[in-house]
C-alpha cells in the first residue's frame, strides 16, 4: 500500500465526469451503440463506434462521430447527418446521466479538501453537462467551472493555467490514459480511479508509467495490480 496523498497541499483539484464523478462510463458506451442503430447502422458499425470510442477515451464527441461518418460508414461528411448524430446521442445520453450513480465519496473529498476549489473537466458536451449538473444538485461542488467538448482538455488546461483560473499546486483525479496525459504535460499531479474505468489494460499502463492509483475517490492509493 502506498502512502495516503497529502490532499491538503492542493489549491485545485479536477475532476473528470466519466467513471470518476459519475459511474456513466457504460452508459457513453451504450449511447455511442444506440446512436448508431437508430441512424441505420448495422450491427458491426455500431461496435465499431465503441470501440473506437473506448479506444480514444476522453477525447470529445464531435471527433469520434466525424471519425463514424468517415471511417466507418465511409460516407462524405455532411453537416446534416453530423447533426443528426450529435442529436440522436444528446437525446439518449440525456435520460440515462439523470439516473447513473454519483461518486459515493464525492461529498467527503469535498470535506476533505475545503482549502482547494473544484473544477470539473470532462470528455463529455459541455452545454450538456451544464445543464445535467445543476439538475442534479451537483454544480455548486465546482467553484471553478464545468468544463467539456468541443474543446479538448489538454487545451482547457493550457488556458486556465495561463490565466491564473488554475492555481498550483493542483490534483487531476481521471480514468483514462489522455486524463493522465493531458494532465501531467500541462503540469499538475493525478491521480486515476480505477473502479469504473473502461480503459483497457489500465494496469500495465499505470505501472508502466508509475501512475498513483486509487480504487475511487476516497483516494487511498494502492499498489496491488
Amino acid at each position: 500500500m502506498s502512502n495516503p496523498l497529502n490532499l491538503e497541499k492542493y489549491k485545485t483539484i479536477v475532476l473528470d465526469c466519466d467513471g470518476v464523478v459519475l459511474n456513466s462510463n457504460q452508459t457513453k458506451v451504450d449511447a455511442y451503440y444506440n446512436t448508431s442503430k437508430r441512424t441505420g447502422g448495422t450491427d458491426a458499425q455500431a461496435q465499431a463506434f465503441v470501440d473506437y470510442h473506448i479506444k480514444l477515451g476522453s477525447i470529445p464527441r464531435n471527433d469520434k462521430i466525424r471519425y463514424y461518418i468517415s471511417d466507418i460508414l465511409k460516407q462524405a461528411f455532411t453537416e446534416e447527418f453530423f447533426q443528426t448524430l450529435m442529436d440522436t446521442f444528446t437525446e439518449i445520453l440525456d435520460e440515462t446521466l439523470m439516473q447513473c450513480e454519483v461518486a459515493p465519496e464525492l461529498d467527503n473529498l469535498k470535506q476533505k479538501t475545503a482549502q482547494a476549489k473544484w473544477m470539473l473537466m470532462s470528455g463529455g458536451d459541455q452545454q450538456e453537462l451544464r445543464k445535467i449538473f445543476p439538475r442534479r444538485g451537483l454544480d455548486n461542488l465546482f467553484e471553478l467551472g464545468i468544463y467539456g467538448g468541443p474543446t479538448k482538455k489538454n487545451e482547457h488546461l493550457a488556458t486556465m493555467i495561463a490565466d491564473g483560473t488554475i492555481q498550483f499546486p493542483a490534483l487531476f483525479i481521471g480514468d483514462s490514459r489522455f486524463d493522465h496525459q493531458a494532465s501531467t504535460g500541462a503540469g499538475l499531479d493525478f491521480v486515476f480511479v480505477s473502479d469504473w474505468t473502461d480503459m483497457p489494460d489500465w494496469q500495465s499502463y499505470c505501472k508502466q508509467h508509475q501512475v498513483t492509483v486509487s480504487h475511487h475517490l476516497e483516494l487511498k492509493p494502492y499498489t496491488d495490480f
